[in-house]
């Protein structure tokens, strides 16, 4: 099929030394400031053409710190694909770098935020009902090529078959988690947050939260 354009988000934090914020308060004076237009300028610049998530996040990272010198002892770029993912609202790469270290070395939290399904699960299973879906999947240190849309992609293709084993978010999470971690030797380890909005009528939902290692699976 075509190639479409989608928009992203880049979100750059810098881990200031206290040093600055002395420095910068007591003399109000924009000099010993960081010019926050100018990294955003490089940044979107860098944004315009992209060979691939990590390579382009390195590249934001050296940028902001090339731009904040001796100020700045950590750098987190937060990447944001929110068409990524098929039935999520939004798709997340975070990368904190600390100082003098390669970002391309640094271990990844990649989060798939309100993946959204319908299914038949839980005892009152007379018919199916929204399931919010939150997953953080924490990659090792090191530079790793993990297809994300197709590991989710499988994933929910799996409850949807299954679903009639599901009488307990605790099995649908573990579900997730485990289906997760040994879809790649690159992920350490998941985080999952699943949420029945419509299960009881005075609350805002129930819902399960754990994490598992791939080791231990």
């Amino acid at each position: 099929g075509r190639l479409h354009e989608q928009p992203i988000c880049i979100t750059v934090y810098l881990r200031l030394k206290p040093s600055f914020f002395e420095i910068s308060g007591q003399s109000n004076n924009v000099i010993g400031s960081i010019h926050y237009g100018h990294l955003t300028k490089a940044v979107s610049a860098l944004a315009a053409s992209y060979a691939d998530v990590r390579t382009l996040v390195h590249e934001v990272t050296q940028k902001a710190f090339a731009l904040a010198r001796e100020n700045v002892d950590a750098v987190c770029v937060v990447f944001s694909l929110p068409k990524q993912i098929l039935l999520a609202n939004g798709f997340e790469v975070e990368v904190i770098t600390p100082k003098g270290k390669d970002s391309l070395q640094q271990a990844a939290k990649v989060s798939v935020k309100d993946l959204v399904m319908l299914m038949l699960i839980g005892v009152e299973r007379l018919a199916k009902q929204k399931v919010i879906t939150n997953i953080t999947l924490y990659e090792k240190s090191g530079m790793h090529q993990v297809g994300y849309p197709a590991i989710i992609k499988q994933i929910v293709l799996s409850l949807s078959i299954g679903n009639a084993a599901y009488l307990t978010l605790e099995k649908f999470v573990l579900h997730i988690i485990r289906s997760s971690c040994l879809a790649s030797d690159a992920i350490e380890a998941v985080t999952t947050r699943s949420q029945k909005p419509n299960a009881l009528s005075v609350t805002h939902s129930s819902g399960v939260e754990t994490t598992g290692c791939h080791d231990v699976l």
